[in-house]
């Protein structure tokens, strides 16, 4: 099958745009490659340091002649998905051991949880922690030691952070590992049914705790498909997973050989040996293309609009919105896994998952089939599936079907034509909507706006009986620069009962939502943001907005509206408080969310 002409010349874009960046880039990593990993560059009381509490390694560690793997880890017991990295070092040590290697850990980074933080001041840190997390690989890859890595992250902010970590020692190879979504629990469209009756005051919060200690109630990913299975997704699309790991459950066999396997194929691509395959090779603009690609196709987290744009940069290439425009348009959406539909990832994974996914959009020609990956060249080793058998942990081809077309479909026949993302713009600036899960009916609204500068005084409005009629919900100075861009996930609930009762509902904000947003029509990352007097500071109560993400527009129809002075706000209940005062400088630096929302130069 021939290449698709809208990824071609998508791609071709990227590269053109990118010619100057990408080219600086790569030949750091030249100079880089040069200059180390060597540890024989360090002096004689560096090496001593270095190896000092590596026991039985530390001989061959002052020799040099084997191969050294730095373990990057997002690893706290507090959050579920990260809980399972607690035995992964001492599983990789054994295993490079064995094959004539040597392991450390290099260095933690934070892994904070937006499920915990939602409508908490904590949440604001939420954006900024990719950056930080960045920061805290660069800094633990620093003694440059190292011959490969693995990385070892899963949620929201911390693949994006280590992939960006990961790039800025591009000269060496990186493998990512996961640990695995937790095993099903109460199903997610009962979940959601439970906050909808909470909201509505139908039910105790004794009631909603029980229905939540249900849905997450062991190690591992959360089910639902939001931005922590987005990002395990990327990694299999984009070639830094190895093929078929992403949605294998924590504790089980299986997960443990693919970790084993994982760590052994980072240490075989270092420069050590014949398949040196550096991290910079594998993350290209055909990669970058690929995961746009499987964003797309599979309905997944908006949070990946500015992820996406900020990882890429980290490596010299510039993506735009209307690259992820042009490809969803382009794109089959052939997965529905909640809140896009019923299932969850565990089911999509017995479906066929990933390798039938990767399969049908190679046969279609939507993905670029001559991508480097830490499984070797060609993104066709990634239709393969992992399994255990005599021989110990084998790959072979996957389902050459779907078991389950209400969760996964060939590329003849898709749940839609087109992906699951739209870009909006308009007279109120430029905007992203995911569509994926809302019904026809709903992606046009024209309705009067309701303005506010907080999600709590929303919330408080819908409670006191005033959202009544129909409307667009405008929540301003929620951008990366107002108070560090929180998730508004906490909006869903009440939208969703003011839809369900028939009234015409939608949201418009600067801010975020999460990847678990849904049924509601959302207009998010609004720019420019309210803060640097965007048109969206100028709207008043009362205006008439129209969201059409048919022909993706946001637009004010009020007559004089964008005359005005732009409001502004009392900010300073952000600037301190659950940590927010060491991130002023975050605040201060931050680019706006078309361009990765990063505290990064160019």
């Amino acid at each position: 099958m021939s290449l698709n002409s809208t990824l071609a010349a998508v791609t071709g874009r990227i590269i053109a745009r990118s010619e100057t960046t990408r080219s600086a880039y790569l030949e750091r990593m030249r100079a880089s490659r040069g200059k180390g990993p060597a540890r024989a560059h360090l002096s004689c009381s560096g090496q001593a340091h270095a190896y000092a509490a590596t026991g039985a390694d530390q001989q061959q560690l002052a020799e040099g002649s084997k191969g050294h793997l730095g373990i990057v880890t997002a690893y706290n017991d507090m959050l579920s998905a990260h809980q399972p990295f607690e035995t992964y070092p001492a599983l990789i040590r054994d295993s490079v051991r064995a094959a004539g290697g040597t392991a450390q850990v290099a260095g933690g980074v934070p892994a904070m949880c937006d499920g915990i933080t939602q409508s908490e001041p904590g949440m604001e840190l939420s954006l900024f922690s990719r950056d930080a997390i960045a920061m805290a690989a660069g800094i633990a890859l620093s003694h440059n030691v190292f011959d490969a890595a693995v990385f070892l992250g899963v949620c929201d902010k911390i693949v994006p952070g280590l992939v960006i970590g990961a790039q800025a020692f591009g000269h060496i190879p990186a493998v990512f590992l996961p640990a695995g979504p937790m095993t099903s629990g109460l199903a997610n469209d009962e979940k959601a049914k439970i906050r909808q009756q909470f909201a509505a005051g139908e039910i105790s919060r004794e009631e909603l705790l029980k229905a939540e200690m249900a849905a997450y109630h062991g190690p591992g990913t959360c089910t639902f498909y939001g931005t922590a299975n987005t990002n395990q997704m990327l990694m299999e699309f984009m070639g830094l997973h190895l093929p078929g790991s992403s949605f294998v459950t924590p504790g089980t066999p299986l997960r443990e050989a693919l970790t084993v396997e994982g760590a052994k194929r980072a240490l075989s691509l270092s420069a050590l040996g014949n398949s040196y395959t550096p991290v910079c090779d594998v993350l290209d603009e055909k990669a970058y293309a690929n995961g746009i690609v499987g964003l797309m196709a599979t309905g997944g987290s908006t949070n990946l609009l500015i992820h996406l744009i900020a990882m890429a940069r980290a490596g010299g290439i510039i993506l735009d919105w209307q690259d992820f425009a042009d490809l969803s348009d382009a794109v089959p959406l052939l997965a529905r896994v909640y809140p896009n539909g019923l299932a969850d990832v565990n089911h999509f994974h017995a479906a066929g998952g990933l390798g039938y996914l990767i399969g049908e959009l190679l046969k279609s020609g939507h993905l670029h089939p001559d991508t480097k990956t830490v499984a070797g060249e060609g993104l066709e080793h990634y239709v393969m599936e992992p399994f255990l058998s005599e021989d110990g942990l084998t790959f072979r081809e996957g389902p050459g079907q779907s078991l389950n077309d209400a969760v996964l479909r060939p590329a003849e026949a898709p749940f839609q034509e087109t992906g699951g993302l739209k870009r909006l713009t308009g007279n109120l600036g430029t905007a992203v909507i995911k569509v994926s899960a809302v019904a026809k009916e709903h992606q046009v609204i024209q309705a009067p706006a309701r303005v506010f500068h907080d999600q709590a005084d929303a919330k408080a409005a819908f409670k006191s009986g005033e959202l009544t009629g129909d409307v667009i919900v405008v929540v301003r100075f929620q951008g990366p620069k107002a108070n560090g861009m929180p998730e508004l996930h906490s909006l869903t609930p009440f939208l969703g009962i003011m839809q369900g009762r028939g009234q015409k509902v939608a949201l418009v904000t600067d801010g975020r939502m999460s990847g678990a947003s849904g049924k509601i029509p959302a207009a998010i990352h609004v720019v420019p943001e309210a803060l640097d007097g965007g048109p969206i500071a100028k709207i008043q109560d009362g205006d008439m907005l129209r969201l059409d993400a048919v022909k993706g527009r946001l637009e004010v129809l009020t007559e004089g509206a964008l005359e005005r002075e732009a409001a502004t706000a009392d900010l300073s209940a952000y600037q301190h408080g659950t940590g927010r005062e060491l991130f002023s400088l975050f605040r201060r630096s931050v680019a706006s969310a078309d361009e990765g929302a990063s505290v990064f130069g160019d």
